[in-house]
């Protein structure tokens, strides 16, 4: 397997999913995921001198119901005509070259809060056509309401229709820049 070298590695949206599952009425699962992301991974000669930035087209979100869409672009959430973009900046990382911690700044709605990615090196390779690619896998959890997304509605037999919890699930393949 080739290494992870270092310099600069631009995110492959084509190859990447920047998705989140939330609980909808308490009993079922919502999926859905953004389309259209930037970002780059610069490594360094150790963990901590690398890092990676992300934005994302807050309106590429899709759950696959354009309903369900156009809602979750609306003022109640991610009001994506006031705030077109949502934005992860690195700020640590820790653990191994396999699994790590990925500690970074989480901005939606122009808030900002810290959060901890659990990551995996899915590898390293050189396509046929002679890029060098590298990939992970990484998960957390986050309050929606600690960055203001609070919109919700009762249900007749108690609790709400969106949870407060939302899983954050991101596969992200990066190509090396030359």
């Amino acid at each position: 397997m080739t290494e992870l070298a270092t310099g600069t590695w631009n995110l492959d949206m084509s190859h990447s999913d920047i998705a989140f599952v939330v609980r909808h009425a308490g009993i079922s699962k919502v999926r859905g995921k953004f389309t259209a992301a930037e970002g780059t991974l610069t490594v360094g000669e150790t963990a901590n001198d690398s890092s990676v930035e992300v934005t994302i087209n807050a309106d590429s979100f899709n759950s696959g119901d354009e309903g369900r869409d156009g809602h979750v672009k609306s003022a109640d959430f991610f009001d994506v005509e006031t705030y077109p973009t949502l934005k992860f900046v690195s700020t640590g990382v820790s653990g191994n070259n396999e699994e790590f911690e990925l500690t970074g700044d989480l901005t939606i709605r122009d808030q900002t809060h810290p959060v901890t990615l659990k990551v995996e090196s899915e590898g390293v390779a050189v396509d046929p056509f002679g890029n060098t690619r590298a990939a992970f896998s990484g998960k957390t959890t986050i309050s929606r309401k600690q960055w203001g997304l609070t919109w919700n509605a009762a249900l007749e037999a108690g609790g709400v229709l969106v949870s407060d919890k939302v899983v954050i699930e991101i596969d992200a393949a990066f190509v090396k820049s030359n």
